[in-house]
């Protein structure tokens, strides 16, 4: 678990299992809009949410949170940058472009996410868009046919957005 303290508000967290009912079948749904609202499942809120909803244990969440990729543990930058490094994109230069994109944020090896809590960086095996390759998605926009100059560019522009250029 991150070592990072997110201040839940349970009101909130009540909101979303009102909406979902409180229903066991919802689970999946439920922690995809925790999720959405702290970037990332705060283990303090898969243990409510194991609590309020009858028929299920803070384990059991725990569970379906690791099962499945879409959700972390730990939290995402406001912007998340999935680089692809499938066949295609690797072959077309996508290791130039991931590259870049470390220098730009200063993030070390092994270091997903920069200090300043914007960026966060996955390597992934596909995106579906190999003949785009290299790809790469920023929060559900997808960039095509990267090249080192043009994640920089991109990168500078929404740091300058955030005023940390």
């Amino acid at each position: 678990m991150s070592e990072t303290s997110t201040k839940l508000d349970f009101q909130v967290l009540d909101d979303i299992l009102k909406s979902f009912e409180y229903k066991k079948s919802y689970l999946i749904a439920i922690l995809q809009k925790v999720q959405e609202v702290y970037r990332y499942l705060p283990e303090e809120a898969m243990t409510y949410i194991g609590e309020k909803i009858d028929g299920l244990s803070p384990a059991t969440v725990y569970g379906v949170a690791t099962f499945y990729a879409q959700f972390s543990l730990e939290p995402k930058g406001k912007y998340e940058i999935r680089v692809c490094d499938g066949t295609a994109c690797h072959v077309r230069g996508s290791m130039p472009v991931l590259n870049a994109i470390r220098n730009k944020l200063k993030l070390k090896e092994g270091q997903t996410t920069c200090d300043n809590g914007l960026f966060s960086l996955e390597i992934v095996s596909c995106l579906g868009a190999c003949g785009l390759a290299p790809v790469c998605v920023i929060n559900d926009k997808v960039y095509p046919q990267m090249t080192s100059d043009a994640i920089s560019v991109i990168l500078d522009t929404l740091l300058k957005e955030e005023g940390v250029a």
